[in-house]
């Protein structure tokens, strides 16, 4: 790390990415590479974790949807609207289910005309611009600014171009834990991570408390 960097934002940093450094992607069973299936189920799971939902629901909801074969754009314009319900609600996700089969319905269309199923075409129209890149992602029912952020915060993995990317809740997270708030001075603390996975573990920071706590008492333990 940088020389910039305190010590103690860099036991914060350690003890975090230890405990909670793995991107949802990665825990909803999406296995991220630069090719359409799994930029398509990180849509999805956008899509799903972009709602007043827990976390942990979103992914199983996720997990339902692909175990039911709900895999790419063409299964999932192909299933029926009851199909994507049951599969919502195995999941756990019940609460929007009806709602968010209609829009997955939907925005699964939306990709197959648009981008002939292919988010790299999105990639491509975007050329480097992050704004270009979020906005033709909330072309997608069901896809607004939470839920492009979402997407840029775990793609920043495959796609570099969209340079570190942690968003608002990344921000509060790393506030709750003591370390930079301001995306300059998070991009040296993580210098040398998984950024994906670091941006995930600060959100995850911010959704729970006790995240927080168990991450300080590691890093106090760790001097």
């Amino acid at each position: 790390m940088s020389g910039g960097v305190s010590a103690s934002a860099r036991r914060i940093t350690d003890a975090l990415l230890e405990e909670y450094g793995r991107t949802y992607a990665a825990e909803a069973g999406i296995r991220l590479r630069d090719t359409p299936q799994p930029l398509y189920q990180l849509l999805v799971l956008s899509h799903l974790l972009s709602a007043r939902i827990r976390a942990s629901v979103a992914v199983a909801a996720a997990r339902a949807l692909f175990a039911d074969g709900m895999r790419t754009p063409r299964r999932m314009a192909d299933a029926t609207w009851q199909q994507r319900v049951d599969a919502l609600g195995e999941g756990g996700y019940r609460r929007y289910d009806e709602r968010t089969s209609t829009q997955l319905g939907d925005g699964a269309r939306l990709v197959l005309d648009a981008w002939k199923g292919d988010l790299r075409r999105l990639r491509a129209e975007a050329d480097g611009d992050g704004e270009a890149l979020r906005a033709g992602l909330r072309r997608v029912q069901g896809i607004g600014p939470a839920g492009a952020d979402i997407f840029v915060r775990e793609v920043q993995a495959v796609w570099p171009e969209t340079g570190f990317w942690i968003g608002a809740k990344g921000q509060r997270g790393a506030e709750r834990l003591g370390l930079p708030t301001s995306p300059g001075r998070l991009s040296e603390v993580a210098r040398d991570r998984d950024r994906a996975a670091f941006a995930a573990a600060l959100v995850r920071a911010a959704l729970d408390r006790e995240v927080v706590e168990r991450v300080q008492e590691a890093a106090r333990a760790g001097k």
